[in-house]
């Protein structure tokens, strides 16, 4: 459920980065250059991409968690941080209650990006099941999905059901209230983002019992990649000083 491309025993704390729908583990291979080597950065792949491509995909977002929780659950025996961008941060949020209600696991942090708050009803109608052109124009306004690919029917035979099942599990996810959590909440944004305004994330807010901040970044829905720098630069600063902390 998790691959680690550069493994270090010695690492004072692991990162775990939930991709995008559609996406996988390669979204965040780029950041592995960037992060600090005193972190081990763990990026999650479901199934049906990448070296999962031949697994079943999830449909349903109860599921994906359960089995989440099962992947993850050996590798959390040291300090760990979540980062979720989109889709990834619903399920990170979501685990990350999960794994505090059944084992009183609980990140240092959350990095919630590109997602509103989990409380707040998605105001657009689900897409999922719509009629290949309209899916294509509905991907179309996310701007995740080059031209050259959206262009390409080969490609998008391959793409079209992972995609459609990534926003089936978004689009069948059902808030419950809990508890706040206790660890401190990062929301980041893009200012151009259609999908998700700075009202819906500075309602992460209600999410937490410690600390949180927000943040904008130039860019779209996807400032994760325009922006990358300047978003790498703020997590970096972050876990060196988690690290320097778990040194003390």
């Amino acid at each position: 459920m998790f691959t680690c491309p550069k493994p270090n025993p010695q690492a004072k704390l692991r990162l775990f980065c939930f991709h995008h729908a559609g996406g996988g583990a390669l979204s965040f291979r780029p950041w592995l250059n960037y992060l600090p080597s005193s972190v081990e950065v763990c990026l999650i792949e479901l199934p049906g991409r990448g070296t999962r491509m031949k697994e079943a995909l999830f449909t349903q977002f109860e599921p994906l968690i359960q089995a989440l929780e099962k992947a993850l659950l050996p590798s959390l025996n040291k300090p760990f941080v979540f980062f979720g961008h989109s889709m990834g941060a619903a399920l990170s949020f979501e685990l990350a209650r999960r794994l505090y209600q059944n084992y009183r696991l609980t990140p240092l942090h959350l990095y919630v990006s590109g997602h509103r708050a989990p409380q707040i009803p998605d105001p657009e109608p689900p897409i999922h099941n719509l009629p290949e052109p309209a899916f294509l124009n509905e991907l179309r306004r996310y701007n995740g999905t080059p031209k050259e690919v959206l262009d390409n029917s080969e490609l998008m035979e391959l793409l079209l059901p992972i995609l459609r099942a990534d926003f089936a599990v978004l689009e069948n996810y059902l808030y419950t209230p809990s508890a706040p959590l206790d660890c401190s909440i990062t929301a980041f944004g893009g200012l151009q983002d259609w999908k998700v305004t700075h009202e819906d994330l500075a309602a992460w807010q209600q999410q937490t019992n410690g600390a949180f901040s927000l943040q904008m970044f130039p860019g779209d829905h996807f400032f994760v990649y325009s922006s990358q720098s300047l978003l790498l630069q703020r997590l970096c600063k972050e876990l060196h000083s988690y690290v320097s902390n778990l040194d003390v």
